[in-house]
C-alpha cells in the first residue's frame, strides 16, 4: 500500500483560558494521498483553519497541540522545533491564505518574492531562481509574465494576486499545500478559474491539497474527498460524490440540503436550526444534538461511535442511512 503524504492521527489542539481549557480540535484523524484534494468544510468555528494551522505549525499561542500525531511522508513533524518547521514550510508544505495581501510583501516586486522563496528552498542560483519565477507565473496564467514579474502586488487585481499566491505556494515544489478559503474574497467567475487552476496544477505535480472552505459548492467542484467538521470534531469523512448524494451525519445532511443546486425543485432551502455552540459551552454527548432532529437519549450522553465502511465514516449514533 502506498504511504500517504500526510497522516493526521487523533490530533488535539487546546487553548488554556481563565475559564478552563478549550478544544478547538478534538481527536481529528485522516490520511491524504499524493495528488488528492481533501476538502474540509463546516461553519465558522468548526475547527477547519485551526486544524490546518496545527498541521503546518502556525498555531497562535497559547493554542498548542496536546495530543495525537502529524506525519508527513513518514516523518512526525508536530514535535519538531520551530527552526526545523521553518525549513519544512515553503519547501515541503505550501500555504495559500484567504487574503493574498497577507502573503505578499507590498514593498517588493512579485518576481523578487518568488525568486527569494525558490532560492531559499531549492539548490539554484539567482539567475535560475528568477527564470523559475517567470515560469511559475506563466503556469498560473499571468499574461506577459516576463514583464509582470517586475510588478508590485497592488498592480494586480484580486484574482491575479491569488494566482500569484498559488505560484508562491507551489514554486518550491511542495508535497502538500494547505489552501485556507482561497476563493472566499473573489467573485464567482474568478472563483471557478482559481479552483480549476489549483486542481490542474496539483494533478500535474502530484501535490496533495487540504482545501479549507465553508462552501459545499466549492467542495463539490474541487475535492476528491470531504471532511465535515463540527465543534472541533470530525463529523463525517468520505468521497465527495458519496457524501453529497448519501450523507450519513445529520449535520452533513443539513449542509447538503442548504446548497442551492441540491435544493433544485424545492420551494425553500433547508436551514439547520440554532447555531454552533461556543467551545466553552459545548453540550454533553454529541455537540450537534441540540440542533439535530434525530437526537435521542444516547446522543446526550456520548459523542457516539465512529461508524466506518468502504465509502467513509461518520461519528453518529444513528447515521442517516442506517436509521429506521
Amino acid at each position: 500500500m502506498t504511504q500517504p503524504v500526510l497522516s493526521v492521527r487523533d490530533l488535539v489542539v487546546e487553548i488554556p483560558t481563565r475559564a478552563g481549557v478549550l478544544r478547538p480540535v478534538d481527536k481529528v484523524s485522516y490520511d491524504l494521498a499524493a495528488g488528492e484534494i481533501l476538502g474540509v468544510v463546516g461553519e465558522s468555528g468548526a475547527g477547519k483553519s485551526m486544524t490546518g494551522n496545527a498541521v503546518i505549525g502556525l498555531l497562535d499561542r497559547p493554542a498548542r497541540i496536546t495530543g495525537g500525531e502529524v506525519i508527513l511522508q513518514g516523518e512526525r513533524i508536530d514535535t519538531l522545533s520551530d527552526a526545523r518547521m521553518r525549513r519544512i514550510r515553503g519547501r515541503r508544505i505550501g500555504m495559500i491564505f484567504q487574503d493574498p495581501l497577507t502573503s505578499l510583501n507590498p514593498l517588493l516586486p512579485i518576481g523578487a518574492q518568488l525568486a527569494e522563496t525558490i532560492a531559499e528552498h531549492l539548490p539554484v542560483g539567482r539567475a535560475e531562481a528568477r527564470a523559475r519565477a517567470v515560469r511559475a507565473l506563466e503556469e498560473v496564467g499571468i499574461p506577459a509574465a516576463a514583464e509582470r514579474v517586475n510588478s508590485y502586488p497592488h498592480e494586480f487585481s484580486g484574482g491575479m494576486r491569488q494566482r500569484v499566491v498559488i505560484a508562491l505556494a507551489l514554486c518550491a515544489e511542495p508535497v502538500l499545500v494547505i489552501a485556507d478559503e482561497p476563493t472566499t474574497a473573489l467573485d464567482v467567475s474568478v472563483q471557478a478559474q482559481i479552483i480549476a487552476l489549483l486542481k490542474r496544477l496539483c494533478r500535474e505535480r502530484g501535490t496533495a491539497v487540504i482545501l479549507v472552505t465553508h462552501d459545499m459548492g466549492v467542495i463539490a467542484e474541487a475535492a476528491d474527498r470531504v471532511a465535515v467538521m463540527y465543534a472541533g470534531r470530525l463529523a463525517e469523512l468520505g468521497p465527495v460524490a458519496e457524501v453529497l448524494q448519501r450523507p450519513r451525519h445529520p449535520y452533513t445532511e443539513g449542509l447538503v440540503g442548504s446548497m442551492p443546486m441540491a435544493a433544485a425543485g424545492r420551494a425553500r432551502l433547508h436551514q439547520i436550526p440554532g447555531a454552533m455552540p461556543r467551545l466553552g459551552q459545548l453540550p454533553p454527548g454529541c455537540a450537534f444534538h441540540p440542533r439535530c432532529r434525530y437526537a435521542r437519549a444516547e446522543c446526550q450522553r456520548d459523542p457516539g461511535p465512529t461508524r466506518a465502511d468502504c465509502d467513509g465514516r461518520a461519528a453518529c449514533w444513528f447515521p442517516v442511512g442506517a436509521r429506521a
